[in-house]
Formats: structure tokens, C-alpha cells, sequence
């Protein structure tokens, strides 16, 4: 089992309704690996400046997460700053701070070339291209985008989704990226980009994620009901991590994915997106244990499961 990702290790400063957190650890990278390593081996690379903390680079080596990819640049780490208002599936941007992240080039070390699965999160679709030609053979390649690329990069998007074989976006990047604003259309549109049997996953926050693969049915799955959400940062990419961690798992044991693979993966991105919005930041995560990973997966399975049909006359 390996997944090599690439994307982004940051601090965030944000407000939401439930208070307000500077200089908060975050990063699509950092939450995808923190998620993806309760299912399977995680090799991380991204960068940093000098003013990132020792003691959270300490905390992914605990975690059993390679580091060997995580360069240190000299310089300021990549700082986003946001505010969630009433609706906590959009957050405003109030400022980013590129810093050594502005010059990111990407280079896998030798050992990561050998990687079972990729995931390429939200970077410029140039590098993400430049990342896989660094694997060599890789069984299953995900990625994630943002609307900033799909404004000022289309074509290169394109190409690199033409490379891959599921894709993560949220409603409003699926909408921008298709043209289309019915959300079944607009999967059938962006699978319409690809010469590949692409899979696209929509995030829909808090009504939950759907799952889209060329001529199967369409998966659902509902967000966990949770009594309060303290902070949406990094659901999205950790969604993804318990996604990817899954498939990941089911290819090293049985060399293929099934439908029910991809509907295990649906469900386990869910409770682990569940539980990183509970607090800020990393703050659910340092205590979180597998036995509540299992326990909650069986509270979405009850809460979601239907015996028998629908019974007319």
C-alpha cells in the first residue's frame, strides 16, 4: 500500500461562527496525509519556509507519514486567511500569501516513484502534470482543483484531467468548470473532457458528496448530522484522504477496486471530513482513534440504510 500526494502545507488564519484561529496548521497536502494514513502508506511532498514548526514535522513522522518529499525553503510558509459566515460550504477569501509556495517545484524523491496511487491536490495542473511524470506506473491517480485553474489554466486542466482517473471538485468548480448548473449534467460534462473512464466526485459540504462513474448508477452519500461544526477548513481534502486511503487499501489486497470498494471509500471520506470539522485546524485529529473511525462509519451506515422497498397497494 503507498500514496504519494503533492500539494500544499500552510497556516491558516480563519473566523468561522465558532470563534476565530490564527496561524492554524492547514495545507490540502497536511489534511490529506493525516486522513489517507489511517487506511494506508503515505508519502507527502510540499514545502515550507523556515518558519514552519519542528514539532508538527516531528508529529507526521509519528504518524508513519514520509516526509522525505517535504522540502524547506528559505522563507515564509504559504499563509491563507478566510472567513466562514452562515454558510460554511464557502468560505471568503480575505487574503493569500503565496510566500515560498509561489515557487514550488516539485521533486519526488527516488523511493516515491514506485507509488501504488497518486493524488494530486489543489496545485497549478502544470506541476500536477510534472508529478506524474515523476511515478512511474501507477495503478490509480486522483486529483483536485480549484476555480483559480479553471479560470486562468483551462486548457492545461484539461490536459492534466485527461491524465488522471477521479476527480474531486465542490458544486461551485463542477458548475464552472462544465457550464452546466444541474449537477448531474455537469458530471456527464467533465467526464466528457477525459478520453479516460473518468470518475468525478462532487462535494456538496454539508448535503454531502455524490459519485459519478461512466455507466454505473450514481452513489450518494450523505454528510454525517453533526451538532455543530467548528470549522470546514480542510473537510475537502480530507474527504479525499479517507477516499483515496481506501481504494488504495482495496487495490494492495485484491489488485482490483469493485463498486462496493467505491462505495466503502464514499463512506469512510465522510466520517473522516465528519470529525476535522469539529474543532480547528488539527485539533480532532491528534486525539482521533481508529476504534471512532469504526464506530461512526456504523452511525452513517444505520443512519442511511433502508430494509425493504417502497410498499404500494
Amino acid at each position: 500500500m503507498s500514496i504519494v500526494v503533492v500539494g500544499s502545507v500552510a497556516f491558516d488564519s480563519l473566523e468561522t461562527p465558532a470563534g476565530k484561529r490564527e496561524q492554524a496548521l492547514g495545507g490540502s497536502a497536511n489534511y490529506f496525509s493525516i486522513c489517507s494514513n489511517f487506511f494506508t502508506d503515505v508519502s507527502l511532498c510540499a514545502v515550507v519556509g523556515d518558519d514552519f514548526p519542528a514539532a508538527h514535522t516531528a508529529w507526521l513522522k509519528e504518524k508513519g507519514i514520509d516526509v522525505s518529499g517535504l522540502m524547506h525553503a528559505t522563507g515564509k510558509t504559504f499563509h491563507w486567511k478566510g472567513r466562514y459566515g452562515s454558510d460554511l460550504n464557502e468560505a471568503q477569501t480575505l487574503g493569500t500569501d503565496l510566500n515560498v509556495f509561489a515557487d514550488f517545484d516539485p521533486k519526488l524523491p527516488a523511493h516515491y516513484a514506485d507509488a501504488q496511487t497518486v493524488f494530486l491536490a489543489n496545485i497549478d495542473p502544470d506541476l500536477q502534470r510534472k508529478v506524474l511524470s515523476q511515478v512511474k506506473a501507477p495503478k490509480l491517480v486522483g486529483m483536485d482543483s480549484m476555480n483559480l485553474w479553471i479560470n486562468i489554466k483551462r486548457d492545461s486542466l484539461i490536459e492534466t484531467i485527461g491524465m488522471v482517473d477521479v476527480l474531486f471538485l465542490n458544486e461551485t468548480e463542477s458548475r464552472l468548470l462544465s457550464g452546466e448548473h444541474n449537477i448531474v449534467k455537469a458530471a456527464k460534462g467533465i467526464q466528457a473532457l477525459s478520453k479516460k473512464a473518468l470518475t468525478v466526485v462532487i462535494k456538496r459540504g454539508e448535503y454531502g458528496a455524490l459519485l459519478f462513474q461512466p455507466g454505473k448508477p450514481v452513489v450518494f452519500m450523505p454528510a454525517f448530522a453533526l451538532e455543530s461544526v467548528f470549522d470546514p477548513t480542510g473537510a475537502g481534502d480530507t474527504f479525499a484522504g479517507g477516499c483515496m486511503g481506501t481504494l488504495d487499501r482495496a487495490l494492495t489486497k485484491n489488485g482490483v477496486i469493485t463498486d462496493a470498494d467505491w462505495r466503502r471509500a464514499m463512506l469512510t471520506g465522510t466520517v473522516m471530513a465528519s470529525f476535522v470539522v469539529e474543532a480547528f485546524s488539527f485539533d480532532r485529529m491528534q486525539s482521533l482513534t481508529a476504534a471512532e473511525v469504526v464506530a461512526r462509519a456504523k452511525e452513517l451506515q444505520a443512519m442511511t440504510i433502508v430494509d425493504g422497498g417502497v410498499d404500494i397497494g
